[in-house]
């Protein structure tokens, strides 16, 4: 039972790590470039990022992470291990705060830009591009402080887990 706590554990710390590279990798650079880009192409090129993102290894990540981490708290239950429990809780905690801004505000926000149709039939591009991109940006920053935090907590846990052995 404590190699399969173990490695529960560290597979949802890869995955949360992932999730939280993923909004970290927005947060100082896809943003950042996009950010200097014309209407047009922040339209276009957001639109495609959008569609393109919904593929497996996507899901490994973002639906590994709350998976597995929950299999690890369930395995962290009783016994010597239950120290390692409140980490991973706090785990779970951060990354439904993550989850909720994104079903919450990234989502719904992708979903009006596809809704807008193609960049090049679009009438007001800057409009459309102002009503999206500051709050996107700002709520995808607040997801990656919380899919870290997440992250940090499970790489506690981790090293916690090491101790008891």
């Amino acid at each position: 039972m404590s190699v399969l706590r173990t490695a529960s554990l560290l597979a949802a710390t890869v995955t949360m790590g992932l999730t939280a590279g993923l909004f970290y990798a927005y947060a100082c650079s896809v943003m950042i470039a996009l950010g200097g880009t014309d209407d047009r192409t922040f339209v276009d090129v957001m639109q495609r990022i959008n569609t393109s993102i919904l593929n497996g290894w996507f899901g490994i990540g973002f639906g590994g992470a709350i998976l597995l981490t929950g299999v690890t708290a369930a395995l962290h239950w009783r016994g010597a291990a239950r120290s390692v429990l409140p980490w991973v809780v706090a785990a779970i905690v951060l990354y439904g705060v993550m989850f909720v801004i994104t079903s919450a505000v990234n989502v719904p926000l992708n979903n009006q830009l596809a809704a807008a149709g193609a960049p090049d039939r679009i009438a007001d591009l800057a409009g459309l591009r102002t009503h999206f991109e500051g709050t996107w940006v700002r709520w995808n920053i607040v997801r990656a402080v919380a899919s870290t935090g997440a992250l940090g907590c499970l790489a506690w846990a981790l090293v916690l887990e090491g101790r008891i052995r």
